[in-house]
């Protein structure tokens, strides 16, 4: 299939982008590189630099569907700079799809997020649960969704979105290098690596089994074995919501563990209070994903350490990693959120 890839330099669709490659698409990336990296776009992919709004300089009637990552991604920033999330996702994906309905694209897999839910009680989290997101970044993925809905049934488009929760792991010479870094586990092996003296968890008397908060990490070559399987999947006249995650959840003393068990360092951390509007469980049921898409997670928690921390020592001092923020986060996103888009959760 001939496809586009938006948002194809950054961590997830970069990496999407080369799995598609491998599986013999052709492949063109747009991305303005506001927050991507030229060097995350995949060797055999066309490259046009530009913002979601110039798909239809992009697009013609030879292109078969679209994969929608680009979009504005975290939380706290969507709560002080709401607009900026308004005009990206909400108004850039109705550019898209507007120069989708002109070129005759009629498929698009669209990278959605957990953030849509909010803080719901109910674990795990599935599709049927009403979304009610707390921050700007879940209400406009959520309207994108609304969205996708009405012309799937006005234009028979055939849509899937896939709401993730927490992504993390590496692929080749692709891993996270976000700036400023809100993931709980590259801010982790920040410590391994020396770069920081400590990792700061919030929260340790969470009703949980060791009394930090549970959040659903999920490797992201799954991941990208997810949207591979939703371009066959989708259906016209049909949008298609499936959760990705792994139904069990990591606490964050058990990524801890992973991590020093990895990187074979101690990685000392500073206990904080809980931060308010922090749930102390979200994790996902990825049984409709199974049921529509023939997905399963395959990747455990160690891999994705294991990858992230390969990564990280490849491409040390290389600027693989932007400064982030000091101390890492014990539970990923802001209060109140699953996580954020491009990386705990996309």
């Amino acid at each position: 299939m001939k496809l586009l890839v938006t948002g194809g330099a950054g961590y997830i669709g970069g990496i999407v982008a080369t799995l598609l490659l491998e599986a013999g698409h052709d492949v063109t990336v747009l991305d303005d590189l506001s927050t991507g990296h030229r060097d995350g776009v995949p060797a055999g992919a066309a490259f046009h630099q530009g913002a979601i709004t110039d798909a239809a300089d992009v697009l013609d009637p030879s292109f078969d569907a679209v994969l929608h990552f680009a979009a504005k991604s975290l939380v706290s920033e969507s709560v002080r700079r709401p607009e900026l999330y308004w005009r990206t996702n909400v108004c850039g994906t109705l550019a898209l799809l507007e120069a989708m309905r002109a070129a005759e694209v009629r498929r698009i897999v669209f990278s959605s997020t957990a953030a849509t839910y909010g803080a719901p009680d109910t674990t795990p989290i599935t599709e049927d649960v009403p979304p009610v997101p707390t921050n700007p970044y879940g209400a406009s993925k959520l309207a994108v969704d609304a969205m996708l809905t009405s012309e799937a049934q006005a234009y028979d488009l055939a849509a899937v979105s896939l709401r993730y929760f927490n992504v993390a792991g590496a692929y080749g010479d692709h891993g996270e290098r976000h700036d400023p870094e809100t993931h709980l586990i590259p801010n982790l092996l920040a410590v391994a690596a020396g770069e920081r003296p400590a990792a700061q968890v919030f929260g340790t008397d969470y009703p949980t089994r060791d009394g930090t908060a549970v959040r659903d990490y999920l490797h992201v070559v799954d991941l990208a074995d997810a949207h591979l399987r939703a371009l066959t999947a989708a259906t016209p006249g049909r949008h298609l919501i499936c959760n990705l995650g792994t139904g069990t959840g990591s606490t964050v003393r058990e990524v801890l563990t992973a991590v020093r068990e990895v990187t074979g360092h101690e990685v000392p951390v500073e206990e904080s209070p809980r931060r308010t509007g922090d749930p102390p469980t979200l994790v996902a049921s990825h049984d409709r994903a199974t049921a529509e898409l023939g997905w399963k997670p395959r990747r455990d928690l160690t891999a994705m350490v294991a990858d992230a921390w390969s990564y990280r020592r490849r491409h040390a001092g290389n600027g693989s990693e932007g400064p982030g923020t000091p101390g890492a986060p014990g539970t990923p996103g802001a209060p109140g959120a699953p996580g954020t888009h491009g990386g705990s959760t996309r």
